[in-house]
């Protein structure tokens, strides 16, 4: 079996080359931005038939959320036209597509964990492009799995969980947001998910939620990440007002991981496990 990932460079498609670039059952190729220019749309599918992979795995996103919104018409060319001739090439060569989208999608106005026929009504550029990724995959093949996913963070790439443990060293003092809720997902485990859900053949179309379990703050992941490394930093909590961004983001975006559990008879580890895992993975 051949499989193409998109966004080879990136967090998750870092983690998945780490873990399918030995297994000798698959044929697999890594495509960065170079290789594979989703800001080209016309060239896309010319590139992908050069492989003839039996299964993308589409990671490449713009997630520059906040340069997203004076960049509108890059992100919209990459999160939803370039998806678009991605689910075309699959529809068109019966091609499996498995494709990452975001918790970015919700408004944030819930009040109890998304689910994936939760109202969808993006606040962002980058939110609102990633779900017109969403709707060109379901209009042109919905025999496709998207998997949406919220607060990726990795050893490899730029995330929080870094961005976090370079200004405690810096700095003795720190203000880190306390009233957007969700949970973190380590793209490691994310990675294992996505691997586990093509080595059983068991391919069963839709959207899926996916992040680590349990329910924080920005302000507690930033805690937790302190304390595992004992480090001497102050934290105070603000509130999302005391710190405007060009993006406005989700007040709340929990995602119920039920599905995803129930039909591929998952366990989604505990969020402050994996980020103790990553931890000891970065020192190593």
């Amino acid at each position: 079996m051949r499989i193409l990932i998109t966004g080879s460079n990136g967090q998750l498609g870092s983690e998945l080359q780490d873990i399918l670039k030995d297994n000798t059952n698959y044929e697999c190729y890594f495509l960065n931005r170079k290789q594979l220019p989703l800001d080209q749309t016309a060239i896309i599918q010319d590139i992908l038939g050069t492989y003839q992979p039996n299964v993308i795995i589409h990671t490449a996103a713009y997630t520059a959320v906040d340069k997203a919104e004076a960049e509108q018409e890059l992100a919209n060319k990459i999160n939803y036209l370039a998806t678009e001739e991605i689910a075309q090439y699959c529809r068109l060569n019966e091609t499996k597509l498995l494709a990452i989208s975001t918790d970015y999608v919700f408004d944030g106005n819930s009040s109890v964990a998304l689910r994936e026929d939760a109202t969808v009504d993006p606040l962002n550029v980058y939110g609102l492009t990633k779900w017109k990724g969403e709707q060109a995959i379901l209009k042109w093949y919905p025999e496709a799995i998207i998997i949406r996913t919220s607060w990726v963070y990795s050893t490899y790439g730029t995330n929080f969980v870094k961005t976090m443990l370079r200004l405690m060293s810096e700095q003795e003092g720190i203000s880190v947001i306390n009233d957007q809720i969700g949970s973190p997902t380590y793209a490691y485990d994310l990675a294992q998910i996505i691997v586990y859900i093509i080595d059983s053949g068991k391919w069963i179309a839709g959207i899926y939620h996916y992040s680590n379990e349990g329910q924080i703050s920005w302000y507690d992941f930033a805690v937790a990440i302190r304390d595992i490394q004992r480090l001497n930093c102050q934290i105070d909590a603000i509130s999302t007002s005391a710190y405007p961004t060009a993006a406005k983001r989700p007040a709340y975006s929990l995602l119920d991981k039920s599905k995803i559990k129930n039909t591929f008879g998952i366990e989604i580890s505990d969020w402050r496990s994996s980020l103790e895992r990553m931890l000891i993975k970065l020192k190593s």
